[in-house]
């Protein structure tokens, strides 16, 4: 299944979380390694729609009271043109059948 191209990428969800340094969990380090930063972020967004987006999505086992969640997994070239596997999370909202990214990791069962 192909999630809508309009879906929803919260500016703070890149900014103040996905590329801000955390004492765990932080997901930063391994987008820097692709040339992503806080000074790149819509770069970010870009190519989350143009490369991830496009992508077939799974709908995840995972039960959800707010929306059906799916898993959208693939690489992602970033701007000094490395490449990331990752695995993103995607949800359809029920009330709105608005489509939200919710977040990101780098994709351990890929390759």
């Amino acid at each position: 299944m192909k999630l809508p191209q309009d879906a929803i990428i919260a500016t703070a969800k890149l900014t103040r979380y996905l590329l801000v340094w955390r004492d765990s969990d932080d997901k930063s380090k391994f987008l820097a390694q692709a040339g992503y930063s806080q000074e790149n972020w819509q770069q970010l967004e870009i190519d989350l729609r143009s490369q991830i987006l496009p992508l077939n999505a799974t709908l995840s086992d995972e039960t959800n009271r707010f929306g059906d969640v799916y898993t959208i997994r693939g690489i992602l070239v970033g701007p000094n043109g490395v490449e990331l596997d990752i695995k993103t999370i995607w949800m359809v909202e029920h009330e709105t059948q608005q489509t939200k990214f919710i977040t990101l990791y780098p994709d351990k069962e890929a390759r």
